[in-house]
């Protein structure tokens, strides 16, 4: 990776004269080399607040200062499934790892459990989700009301998959795992009640075979996901790794990174109506309200119309942030055809007052292209392959985690560097992972009420 610009730099190098802007920025350019690590960067235009993150694979969880000071941490036993977020009490929630899951595997985004600590670092809650029909992976996200909802996949067999309209030889011998979501409420220190389920296989189309269930013609029908998309024969079919919620339309945002675009669903149903196309305030059940970044999986274009390559962490611009109510994610950018580079990516979905989104019939839901990306000059300069993840912050700039590295910055609106920090937790390195991966991160603002500190 080449390390950003200073803000400085950047002036510098917005002057008009492009070679005497490159003499002076060789004379003072002060460039990070790769193996430094903790603060590289932090200047006054950054927001100032307190950065959350797991280390994968470590024990801990870790909070720093703007000065990249650890000011606090709390300590699991078990390896992290990725995420944790600190909630206003000051409780921390946490995915953890559940091994010896003969079904799902316990390795990468596999996950299988919900913690939750205080702030002094006792658990309160060690809720197991997690057997041989359902297993937590990747994500979690904790609800205003207190409780959680969890990512999971569920367990279908080659048989159930081929009986929905699964082309039979895109079906592994462990069948299929697509992905359902859950409210968990807390009723004990290891126990916890399912309030609400959502689950993709309940809102399928296909049109292969019109002998099986869910035929039908897909281009009338993007509310609803071919059962035909990613035709590898793999049972972690739609490899969700995120999930974000909108409060104020009561909806949630997955990143299905296998089918390269983004899913919005309602969650102002009830179990009953989300496995339904009716109800709920969209009106629609759980059937899909919104996708975007691949309309070729829905029949409204063609490959090249793709502006999603294998992306991570779409979630909601949140209420007091310019841009509030917009959809931020990380392209990964894999299989790019202009290169292998990434961007951060910001889109206005086009809503209706009511919670439904806008399509013209047999067109793709807008907008065409996003409202703000992030990419450095020199595109291929910044690639981050996996994991990885970005935030809008109060102030308007954005927090950005170079997952595979390790390497955490935070950009202005015109992409100038300010803050920049590099996990020095070193740990033995996992598959694809480095010593220094890290899923995502959060900033909080000084002033959080979960903040602490003394």
């Amino acid at each position: 990776m080449i390390y950003p610009f200073s803000s400085a730099q950047n002036r510098i190098l917005n002057c008009h004269c492009p070679f005497i802007a490159l003499c002076i920025l060789l004379a003072t350019a002060t460039y990070a080399p790769a193996q430094e690590r903790g603060l590289v960067r932090n200047e006054s235009e950054a927001f100032e607040g307190y950065t959350l993150y797991v280390p994968l694979r470590g024990s801990e969880t870790l909070l720093l200062n703007m000065q990249g000071e650890v000011v606090h941490k709390w300590t699991s036993q078990h390896h992290p499934s990725n995420c944790a977020y600190l909630i206003p009490n000051g409780d921390l929630i946490r995915a953890g790892k559940v091994l010896g899951n003969e079904v799902f595997g316990s390795r990468g985004p596999s996950g299988g459990r919900i913690e939750r600590f205080n702030w002094e670092g006792e658990r309160l809650w060690d809720f197991v989700y997690s057997n041989d029909s359902y297993h937590q992976h990747h994500d979690i996200e904790p609800l205003p009301n207190g409780n959680v909802l969890i990512l999971a996949w569920e367990r279908r067999t080659k048989e159930e998959a081929i009986a929905a309209g699964r082309k039979p030889d895109t079906v592994s011998d462990q069948g299929m795992f697509p992905d359902t979501v859950v409210e968990v409420k807390q009723t004990g220190p290891t126990t916890g009640e399912i309030v609400w389920r959502w689950s993709t296989w309940d809102h399928l189309i296909q049109d292969h075979d019109f002998s099986k269930a869910n035929y039908g013609d897909v281009a009338a029908h993007p509310e609803r996901i071919d059962i035909n998309l990613n035709p590898r024969a793999r049972p972690d079919w739609m490899h969700t790794n995120g999930i974000d919620y909108n409060p104020k339309l009561d909806q949630i945002v997955l990143s299905p990174r296998s089918f390269n675009e983004i899913i919005v669903i309602d969650h102002s149903t009830r179990s009953e109506t989300a496995a339904t196309s009716n109800g709920g305030k969209a009106g629609k059940g759980g059937d899909i309200l919104y996708r975007w970044g691949n309309p070729a999986n829905y029949r409204a274009g063609a490959p090249e119309d793709r502006t999603l390559h294998q992306q991570h962490d779409a979630r909601w611009v949140q209420p007091g942030s310019p841009g509030a109510g917009n959809i931020t994610i990380f392209n990964n950018g894999s299989n790019r055809p202009d290169g292998k580079y990434s961007s951060i990516d910001e889109i206005v979905p086009p809503i209706n007052p009511n919670g439904s989104y806008r399509i013209v019939s047999n067109k793709s839901y807008e907008p065409v292209n996003p409202h703000w990306s992030y990419i450095t000059p020199n595109p291929t300069d910044f690639y981050s392959s996996f994991i990885s993840g970005a935030e809008r912050l109060p102030n308007g700039n954005t927090l950005i985690c170079d997952g595979p590295n390790g390497f955490f910055f935070e950009v202005t609106p015109d992409k100038q560097t300010v803050w920049q920090y590099n996990n020095p937790v070193t740990l033995p390195p996992a598959g694809p992972e480095g010593p220094h991966s890290v899923f995502r991160v959060v900033r909080y603002a000084k002033d959080y009420p979960g903040i602490k500190l003394r």
